[in-house]
């Protein structure tokens, strides 16, 4: 559940108040909803978005549809949209500031679209303890989805750091599915097997807080000691004091050991209390954007491609057009490493231009958009790329992390019958 989608949900439960969450949620659980039922198989998920409640109403009306009632118990926690409570916060003195910058959110009060705190494992456990065999979240903690079953399950104590910073751990590695599983690793990567089949990692875990990292046999990907540390250090921080609503982790005590064909047991993580804050998630309109492309074949493809950006800012000067910000990469020559990559060479067999510009104003956004095409003509020679038609002036939305007392968040739960 990335920051901005909760923005774009928000727009989409303003223009239907049935919409603001995961709609591929449901059709998956028709899917899966008879097996969970048969098995005992529970399904946690933040798909709840900014619409926990008809996330978990359409998922109802799935399991009636399948003949599911009076079989399952859809559990349902909330508390964490705080868009609406904004003015009295700031009222109160809780200034909201950016965690990056220290600037207070009045800032950009009446640009916000979405202000949500992050929820840690506790409410998901008092879902599950309630008997609820799916249970649907909006704003959560990935590692709280992966920790609250594991003290459901094993009855670890709230203040147990070591235990909580365990399961913290095992849904900081599974997150990401498939990249703890030879997705995107930099390790041996050419020698890992069947990516077009990769399997989705596993948290075996034990209630000495132990856990072994796996994944279904017959499938592709790696699961091994490389493969485990390169997602731990992913988004990580501090090593020392990884921060989560349930505890604080440290990484530094990890211990990592192979335990047989991709198995990797995780171990030694120690943990304390967590901070008496939560973070919260902000999204605001910060402008406008357009990104515009052309390929440049050799010979000279990146003489080209320079000299082509040459004449369209020369041609936006001469126009007047006012950004914030215009910025040119070199695709194929140095858009990853820039100024790390040196000269590219001449013989270079093609180099794509991108363009982009952002600003508050919408106007010069859109006449910038129209200043692309006429390069295919008016420009260097052997150009390509342009068959997308003009580049599309798009919202820019800005994610804006801060901090809010935990006293300040109540979350709710309630329990749906099928």
């Amino acid at each position: 559940l990335a920051e901005v989608t909760m923005s774009i949900m928000q727009k989409q439960k303003a223009r239907d108040r049935a919409a603001g969450y995961a709609r591929d949620f449901v059709p998956l659980m028709k899917q899966i909803l008879p097996a969970c039922v048969e098995r005992d198989i529970k399904v946690i998920a933040n798909a709840g978005g900014v619409n926990v409640e008809g996330c978990a109403g359409a998922v109802r009306e799935t399991a009636r549809d399948l003949g599911l009632q009076g079989k399952l118990k859809i559990g349902i926690v909330t508390g964490d949209d705080i868009l609406d409570r904004i003015d009295d916060l700031l009222g109160r003195g809780i200034k909201l500031r950016n965690m990056d910058t220290d600037e207070p959110l009045v800032t950009v009060r009446n640009r916000i679209q979405s202000a949500n705190a992050y929820l840690g494992a506790q409410p998901i456990v008092e879902a599950l303890d309630g008997g609820s065999q799916i249970v649907i979240t909006g704003r959560a903690t990935d590692t709280g989805l992966t920790l609250a079953p594991m003290i459901h399950e094993f009855g670890w104590a709230a203040d147990d750091w070591d235990k909580l910073a365990a399961g913290t751990i095992a849904g900081h590695i599974i997150e990401c599915g498939a990249q703890c599983s030879g997705g995107i690793c930099q390790y041996e990567w050419k020698t890992i097997p069947d990516l077009a089949n990769v399997g989705f990692p596993i948290a075996e875990a034990s209630s000495d807080g132990i856990f072994v990292i796996t994944k279904h046999e017959a499938t592709g990907g790696r699961v091994n000691v490389p493969s485990i540390k390169e997602q731990l250090v992913y988004e990580m921080g501090d090593p020392r004091q990884y921060i989560t609503p349930d505890c604080i982790a440290d990484f530094t005590t990890i211990q990592l050991a192979d335990d047989g064909a991709d198995r990797v047991r995780v171990f030694g993580i120690k943990g304390r209390a967590a901070t008496d804050s939560l973070k919260v998630s902000i999204s605001y309109s910060a402008g406008y954007k357009a990104v515009g492309t052309l390929v440049y074949a050799w010979p000279d493809a990146y003489e080209k491609a320079k000299a082509a950006d040459g004449i369209l800012r020369a041609r936006l000067d001469r126009l007047s057009l006012q950004f914030d910000q215009i910025m040119t990469e070199y695709v194929g020559a140095n858009a990853t490493h820039g100024p790390l990559a040196g000269e590219p060479s001449s013989d270079l067999a093609e180099v794509q231009l991108r363009v982009g510009v952002r600003g508050s104003d919408r106007t010069p956004i859109e006449r910038f958009t129209k200043e692309i095409a006429p390069l295919i003509l008016t420009g260097p020679p052997a150009v390509t790329g342009f068959a997308g038609g003009r580049p599309k002036v798009e919202e820019i939305v800005a994610y804006w992390p801060a901090l809010i007392p935990k006293s300040e968040i109540t979350p709710h739960v309630e329990i749906m019958e099928v």
